[in-house]
């Protein structure tokens, strides 16, 4: 019999997904176990949550997440509807749909969720992914100025383009964040709040949520060198979407701190170099 705490485990390292109840979008995820489930939603202004043991579902948790889950995967049944209400401090998610040629009603009534499963399922994962965006940008403005010095090493040494529609200029860090600001900015935030999580976010969630779940498990069980598995593959739902390389520097958000500057500019000395003989893009 799962408990409350594998549950809870397992709920970590769902993503969240954008869903649309009665022309309301909210994000929400969930977790459906053989003898229980827990349901997260927000619309970003609060957060909701219910969670019921075996007594509570019995075998009805298994239908659930048969009705439940395309919806979160954006693929809902045709037979099956899903209205909302708001009761005070509350939510009220209901779900019809037929079984086996019957009516099934199913209603998710939940309470408003305690502060400290608001952080975990939200907040730090959110700082952790800011963490892990910042590395990237980072890499990437690097390797833009160390190929920005490769690409002046070529024309000193006399190398010319053979096509000048490839042509760029040297890349400027705080041009392009001013830019960013000013005009990328601005439709993103435009984009609603139903947009919150697209599939990339929804892997970087995953990627981060995993690492956490590892070092808490370290933390309660030291002498399990093992690492943690993923969700999918212990409870046999089906395995998450690979983990993008972005994985890496999610696990450096536990040491990174902020700096002063979104980006650190490298050092990059340009050495001349002898003449030689241009390659790729030169002639």
């Amino acid at each position: 019999m799962e408990c409350s705490e594998e549950l809870e485990s397992r709920l970590l390292t769902q993503p969240w997904a954008s869903v649309c109840f009665d022309e309301s979008t909210f994000i929400a995820k969930a977790c459906f176990g053989d003898t229980g489930y827990m349901l997260l939603i927000s619309d970003l202004s609060g957060v909701w949550y219910e969670s019921a043991d075996a007594e509570a579902v019995e075998q009805r948790s298994k239908r659930l997440h048969g009705l439940l889950s395309p919806a979160l995967a954006g693929q809902p049944h045709a037979a099956t509807s899903f209205s909302c209400q708001r009761p005070a401090g509350g939510l009220s998610l209901r779900v019809r749909s037929e079984l086996s040629g019957l009516p099934f009603y199913w209603d998710f009534r939940c309470r408003p969720a305690p502060v400290a499963t608001v952080c975990h399922h939200l907040v730090r994962p959110l700082i952790g992914m800011s963490l892990a965006l910042q590395h990237q940008v980072q890499e990437l403005t690097s390797l833009l100025l160390r190929k920005d010095a490769e690409i002046e090493d070529y024309r000193e040494s006399g190398a010319t383009l053979s096509r000048d529609r490839l042509r760029t200029e040297p890349f400027q860090e705080e041009t392009f964040l001013q830019n960013f600001m000013a005009e990328s900015l601005p439709q993103i935030c435009s984009a609603g709040d139903g947009h919150a999580f697209t599939s990339a976010l929804r892997q970087l969630y995953m990627a981060v949520t995993l690492q956490e779940a590892k070092l808490a498990r370290k933390r309660h069980h030291p002498e399990d060198t093992e690492d943690l598995a993923p969700a999918a593959e212990t409870s046999g739902h089906p395995d998450p979407a690979p983990q993008s390389p972005v994985d890496e520097t999610a696990s450096l958000s536990k040491e990174a701190t902020p700096t002063s500057s979104p980006v650190q500019k490298p050092r990059l000395p340009v050495a001349k170099a002898k003449p030689k003989k241009a390659k790729g893009l030169f002639s």
